[in-house]
């Protein structure tokens, strides 16, 4: 079988040559470039085409992520695996929503790596646990959200729509063709619902849960 290829992205020197040096002893890993910046790395995946690029996400003129995006547009078959020192929650789910397809942290032991760049090129993914734990938390706000756009009848998504173009009640009711009184109503329900105490706070709330558009 030939050798997994893989580019390393990362703007400290030493990072690249650590990492480089550390693969080159893996036979069935070949290091075919490194890559400074996001800039960089979107150039010579062009190039080198790799099977996997290991891509920081802080890097000077274009980061990670969205230097995976323009190279996942151009190279689709590309795989990612995030290599970087931060943690957060910003910065995980950029990365994941950009493409990665495993996220580890720069001080996991060497046979994560190994293990990670491995099962990326099976088209598996490897998440380390404390960043997995992360995401199921997202996974979990997210289905939270989701029932609460479930709760919404279409009738109160309708009033929502109206009440974000500044409608009054009296022009709700008139577009709707229901009364003024039962305009009030869904619009109390909807406040219940999303948990909000005026009309301002319904739409932002709304637009977060991507029940309405502006």
């Amino acid at each position: 079988m030939e050798p997994i290829k893989v580019l390393i992205a990362d703007d400290h020197p030493v990072v690249r040559e650590g990492l480089s040096a550390m693969l080159r002893k893996e036979q069935d890993i070949q290091v075919v470039g490194e890559a400074e910046n996001g800039a960089e790395a979107v150039d010579k995946a062009k190039e080198l085409r790799p099977d996997i690029i290991l891509m920081d996400l802080r890097m000077p003129e274009v980061d990670g992520v969205e230097a995976m995006r323009q190279i996942g547009a151009v190279n689709p078959d590309i795989k990612f695996i995030v290599l970087t020192t931060y943690d957060n929650d910003e910065y995980i789910f950029k990365g994941i929503e950009a493409g990665a397809r495993a996220y580890l942290l720069k001080d996991a032991p060497r046979e994560d790596l190994f293990k990670a760049i491995r099962a990326v090129h099976k088209g598996e993914s490897l998440i380390q646990p404390a960043i997995a734990g992360k995401v199921l938390d997202r996974f979990a706000e997210l289905s939270r959200q989701a029932q609460g756009v479930e709760a919404l009848s279409e009738r109160e998504v309708e009033v929502l729509k109206l009440v974000a173009k500044g409608a009054a009640n009296k022009e709700i009711a008139a577009e709707l063709a229901i009364t003024e009184s039962t305009v009030k109503t869904h619009i109390q329900t909807i406040f219940q619902k999303l948990g909000v105490s005026d009309r301002t706070e319904a739409v932002t709330e709304a637009i977060k849960k991507g029940i309405i558009r502006l």
